[in-house]
C-alpha cells in the first residue's frame, strides 16, 4: 500500500495494542486517517501521540466490541462523516489463559466466543455496506491454535472467527468488498507473553516490522 494525495479511512479494531498498533501506525504514516478502536484509552492515547508525532491523523473510539449496541453507533458514525471505508484491520481478541479443557474457566470462554467470535460476527454486516460504500478490504489475522493442548478456549474461538471470515471472504469474491486472511509471524507481544511467559523473546519479530510485511500482501 502506497500513501495518496488524499487521506483515506482505515478502522483499526484491537488498536491499543501489539499488531493493530503498529498497522494504525503504519496506515498512518503512508496517509491514512485511523478509526481507531479498543477498550483500553491509555492505548488509543498513546497510539494517538505516536501518529501525531509522525504527522498523521486519528480518531480514537473508546468502545467495546462485544457491545452491539455500541458497534452500531461506530458503524452509523462513520457512515455520516465518511459516507464509506477503505480498509479494516480485525486485530481485536481475548486471549484466555491456557487451561486444560476438562477444566476450563467458564468466564473465560464466554469473553473468548463474545469477543473473539460473536463480536466478529455482529461487526461484519455492520462493516460490509462501509466497505462496498468505499471499495474497501477488510482483514483477519489466522493463528491457527486449534486443537492445540491447552489452547481449548481461544483456539476453539478464534478458529471458529477465521470461518466466519472464510465464509464471508468466499460470498463476497464476486461481488465485493474484498476479505483477505492474513497468518502473522511470531511477535513480540503480550497476547503471546500471556501465552508462553518463560520464553525467549530474542527471536520474536517486532510488530513494526510485521506490520510492513502483512501491509504489503494486502
Amino acid at each position: 500500500m502506497t500513501g495518496t494525495a488524499f487521506k483515506k479511512l482505515a478502522l483499526v479494531t484491537g488498536a491499543s495494542r501489539g499488531l493493530g498498533f503498529a498497522i494504525a501506525e503504519e496506515l498512518a504514516a503512508e496517509g491514512w486517517h485511523i478509526m481507531a478502536v479498543a477498550r483500553t484509552v491509555g492505548g488509543l492515547e498513546a497510539l494517538d501521540d505516536v501518529i501525531q508525532a509522525k504527522g498523521g491523523s486519528a480518531t480514537l473510539a473508546p468502545l467495546d466490541i462485544t457491545k452491539p449496541e455500541e458497534m452500531e453507533t461506530l458503524a452509523n458514525g462513520i457512515l455520516g462523516r465518511w459516507g464509506g471505508l477503505q480498509l479494516w484491520i480485525h486485530t481485536a481478541v481475548h486471549a484466555a489463559p491456557l487451561s486444560p479443557a476438562a477444566h476450563s474457566d467458564a468466564k473465560d470462554m464466554e469473553k473468548s466466543v463474545a469477543t473473539n467470535l460473536t463480536g466478529t460476527a455482529t461487526l461484519i454486516p455492520l462493516i460490509d455496506p462501509l466497505l462496498r460504500a468505499g471499495d474497501g478490504t477488510a482483514v483477519f489475522f489466522e493463528d491457527d491454535r486449534a486443537g492445540q493442548p491447552y489452547f481449548g478456549s481461544y483456539g476453539a474461538t478464534k478458529a471458529a472467527q477465521i470461518a466466519l471470515a472464510r465464509s464471508y471472504a468466499v460470498e463476497a469474491a464476486k461481488i465485493g468488498p474484498k476479505v483477505k486472511i492474513v497468518a502473522p509471524r511470531p511477535m513480540a507481544t503480550a497476547v503471546r507473553a500471556r501465552f508462553f511467559p518463560s520464553e525467549d523473546r530474542t527471536p520474536l519479530i517486532d510488530c513494526r516490522d510485521e506490520a510492513k510485511r502483512l501491509l504489503a500482501e494486502i
